[in-house]
């Protein structure tokens, strides 16, 4: 084999790389920490090219090298809010589509125990907002249906959400499309 076969292949094995790491699932965990009636929300408002820019969510992040969704929502919750988890459930699985050929999981979990003080986050600005007033934020558009679920202590679900830009385009809860 010449070497300019050699190389054309090495080129082509390496945007074949390229390619799978661009189309790579990503994980994530989003958290909802309760307090006398209130949820912690973060307004992100700190990150560029921020996904979330503008918009009221939980607590979390992507999962990092071989953690599991209970060891990053730990991790990610104390590194954005200074609180240690005493108390947490998993609620729910939402998949979240942005965009083309992009997917990501989010574990979505609720949390009633926690310790330590809270802290300034590098991502956005926390705040305990009353249950009652949290649909009343911006937030994404698919938030604001599974927001209920938690709220009202439902079962365990799984939501697939797609979106085109910021648009909700579909949605399904278990299976069965909104």
């Amino acid at each position: 084999m010449t070497e300019n076969k050699k190389d054309r292949r090495a080129v082509k094995a390496r945007r074949f790389v390229l390619e799978k790491e661009e189309r790579a699932v990503k994980m994530t965990t989003l958290c909802y920490l309760e307090q006398d009636g209130n949820y912690l929300m973060l307004y992100r408002n700190k990150k560029q090219n921020d996904i979330n820019q503008g918009k009221w969510i939980g607590v979390g992040g992507h999962l990092e090298g071989t953690e599991s969704p209970e060891e990053c929502l730990k991790r990610e919750v104390k590194e954005e809010t200074g609180i240690t988890l005493t108390s947490y459930r998993f609620r729910g699985i939402v998949t979240f589509v942005p965009g083309p050929d992009q997917v990501e999981y989010m574990c979505v979990y609720t949390a009633d125990g926690f310790e330590g003080e809270l802290t300034d986050c590098d991502e956005g600005e926390l705040k305990w907002v009353k249950k009652e007033e949290v649909m009343n934020l911006n937030l994404w558009e698919g938030d604001r249906m599974f927001l209920p679920l938690l709220m009202e202590d439902g079962p365990f679900f799984s939501m697939k959400l797609v979106y085109d830009q910021d648009k909700l385009v579909y949605a399904a809860l278990d299976g069965r499309q909104l």
